[in-house]
């Protein structure tokens, strides 16, 4: 019976228009999964998150003139200085610089009774800031042992300049953080000797990070005991490519530490550039949508005196509804299995250039979970409209 009806209502449908829809639609849903993974595996690059530290932040300084220099100017943040970035849109928080007010002596040892033997210096800023594990952060006076985090570029310093002219021994970042480190603490007419163990090393940061509560214990204990304010700020920011955010340091004269600036703005404009082509692969999908309906609208106007017909002799709507969705449904699933294929051939083309920058590739799963959802919102539509018109053509039977 269900092949009769179908005999039925196939009669005016339009092989033409269906492929017009299914081409366009297969476009669109193709340019969106593939812009949403070309996003996800290239972000990497211009994001190059570290991993100690959070996201989406910036450091800055005042910059450094030469008038300001002979005049003694030492670029210190003011309170009002950090007050006003707070009240900025696009700064969630800032964070503080706070330097060490104490004289510091480290010795690290290399193997084979060589050791390094070193003037040092600390700084610290809020644990917020500080993406590290717990265990293996933070200070307790009564287990006095510190844990720091320092440049990578004093490591390369020492391994192709200290080691490489008074052959010693090279260190990877695993053994340097084996090695034993001792720390001598001095002002403030007091001396103390304590362990220090490297836990995680920066490209970014061109200084040695220590746990805060161990730099308010040390200032407190061995500090001239003078206000410091500020040399150096941390800012969490919401889009650090944001123009304004560059505007608003060329304003004011601070600097950008290294090449977050740069690197942001990229990230930035990929982020631009991605979403103007998903929203054009989106307008392409519904303009598609748009496409089916006229068509399944038409081939039911040229159906209505059969529907009709078919309601009079009992079928229900759902009954003569089916037909239509079953096609709709499976036009849809064809649709979103060939973009899948053709996002995974478009992501075969690229990866190669991608893998030359160190960058394996993102999961496909969230850009296919994407278009599943694309896909079902389309196809519930068609499904409403479907039985929305048959429904009100059953009522004007009644």
């Amino acid at each position: 019976m269900n092949d009769i009806i179908w005999k039925l209502l196939r009669q005016h449908i339009s092989k033409g228009q269906l492929i017009g829809f299914a081409i366009a639609n297969l476009i669109g849903l193709t340019i969106v999964l593939l812009a949403v993974q070309f996003y996800r595996d290239v972000r990497p690059v211009f994001s190059d998150e570290e991993s100690f530290i959070s996201k989406d932040y910036l450091i800055i300084t005042r910059a450094v003139t030469g008038a300001g220099a002979m005049m003694g100017s030492n670029g210190e943040f003011s309170d009002g200085d950090i007050g006003d970035l707070e009240q900025q849109p696009w700064c969630r928080q800032v964070g503080q610089f706070i330097n060490s007010d104490f004289a510091v002596d480290a010795q690290l040892g290399v193997g084979s009774g060589h050791a390094m033997h070193t003037q040092f210096f600390f700084e610290s800023i809020p644990d917020e800031f500080i993406d590290i594990d717990p265990a293996q952060w933070g200070f307790s006076p009564s287990k006095p042992e510190v844990p720091v985090v320092i440049s990578r570029d004093y490591l390369s310093l020492y391994n192709f300049g200290f080691a490489a002219t008074h052959g010693m021994p090279k260190i990877s970042e695993g053994q340097a953080e084996m090695l034993p480190l001792e720390f001598t603490l001095s002002g403030n007419g007091k001396r103390q000797v304590m362990p220090g163990r490297i836990v995680g090393f920066s490209n970014r940061l061109n200084t040695v990070i220590v746990p805060e509560e161990f730099m308010e214990w040390a200032n407190q204990n061995f500090g001239t005991g003078e206000v410091q304010h500020p040399q150096r700020l941390i800012l969490e920011v919401n889009k650090p490519g944001d123009i304004k955010i560059e505007q608003y340091m060329d304003d004011h004269h601070y600097e950008v530490a290294g090449d977050k600036m740069s690197s942001s703005k990229a990230n930035y404009f990929l982020t631009v550039i991605s979403s103007i082509v998903i929203a054009v692969g989106i307008l392409i999908s519904l303009l598609s949508f748009f496409v089916l309906m006229l068509s399944i609208y038409l081939l039911l106007q040229k159906n209505t005196q059969k529907i009709q017909d078919l309601l009079l002799l009992g079928y229900s709507p759902n009954q003569v509804s089916k037909h239509y969705i079953l096609l709709v449904v499976a036009l849809n699933a064809v649709v979103l299995v060939l973009a899948i294929v053709l996002m995974l051939l478009g992501r075969l083309a690229y990866m190669d250039m991608i893998h030359a920058f160190g960058v394996s590739g993102a999961s496909v799963w969230v850009a296919i979970l994407v278009g599943l959802l694309i896909m079902g919102a389309i196809t519930a539509g068609n499904i409403h409209a479907i039985r929305k018109k048959i429904a009100s053509l059953w009522l004007h039977e009644k």
